[in-house]
C-alpha cells in the first residue's frame, strides 16, 4: 500500500493552512517518505504513530483503526492493510528499515485515541489503541519523545518527516459527528471482515 512518495504523487496537494505540499493519509493506510511534505490525517479514536530516522531526514505515518488483537488481524496481512496495529507498526518501521534508516535512531510521536465513540464505556477502542501503541514502541526500544493521546477530541495530525516536526489540532464539536460517522462505518465494516517531548497545536 505504501510507496516512496514523491513530489509528483498525485495524492498530494498544496495545503493553504501549512503552506506546504502533503499528502493525507486514510485510515488502514501508511506512507514513508523522505521528501520535503506533510503526512496529514485526521483521528478519532484510530491512532497515527509518526516514526523518523532525524539523522537520515527520512520518515512516515500510519493510522491504524484496532490493535492487533482481533481474528480478522491475519486477514490483513496478506491484503497489505494497515488497519490493525501490530501489522501497521510493523509495515512503518520494516518501510524505515529498507530506507536507510537505523533502529538506534528511530524516535516516535503518537496520536490519536480519543474516545469520540459513544456507548463504549467499558475499555473503549480509544483506550485501547492508545495503550497499544505505547506497549508496542517500549517493547520495540524506539522513544516516544512526544505525545497527544486519549480525551474525547477528534484530531487533525500534520507530521514533517525530514524535520520531525508535528502538529496537532483538536477539532471542535461541529466536526465530531462527522468523524464518528466515518468510524462507525469502518468499525462497521471491519466486524464483518475476515512521555516526554513537545506537541505544537495549531489553528
Amino acid at each position: 500500500m505504501a510507496a516512496a512518495l514523491a513530489i509528483a504523487d498525485p495524492g498530494t496537494y498544496f495545503d493553504e493552512a501549512l503552506q506546504t505540499r502533503a499528502f493525507r493519509l486514510l485510515p488502514a493506510e501508511y506512507r514513508v517518505t523522505d521528501q520535503p511534505i506533510a503526512l496529514v490525517t485526521l483521528l478519532g479514536s484510530c491512532v497515527a504513530a509518526c516514526i523518523y530516522d532525524p539523522t537520515l531526514g527520512v520518515g512516515g505515518m500510519n493510522h491504524f483503526m484496532l490493535p492487533d488483537s482481533e481474528p480478522a488481524a491475519l486477514a490483513a496481512r496478506s491484503d497489505g492493510s494497515a488497519r490493525y496495529g501490530a501489522h501497521a507498526m510493523e509495515l512503518l518501521i520494516n518501510d524505515l528499515l529498507k530506507r536507510g534508516a537505523r533502529r538506534s535512531r528511530l524516535q516516535a510521536k503518537v496520536f490519536g485515541g480519543g474516545n469520540v465513540l459513544r456507548g463504549f464505556t467499558s475499555d473503549p477502542i480509544g483506550t485501547r489503541n492508545a495503550r497499544f501503541v505505547l506497549d508496542y514502541l517500549g517493547n520495540e526500544n524506539i522513544p516516544v519523545i512526544a505525545q497527544d493521546l486519549g480525551d474525547v477530541h477528534p484530531r487533525k495530525v500534520c507530521f514533517f518527516v525530514q524535520t520531525g516536526r508535528a502538529l496537532v489540532r483538536h477539532l471542535p464539536v461541529t466536526r465530531d459527528e462527522e468523524i464518528v460517522r466515518a468510524e462507525r462505518a469502518l468499525y462497521g465494516r471491519l466486524s464483518h471482515a475476515p512521555v516526554s517531548g513537545s506537541v505544537e497545536l495549531f489553528s
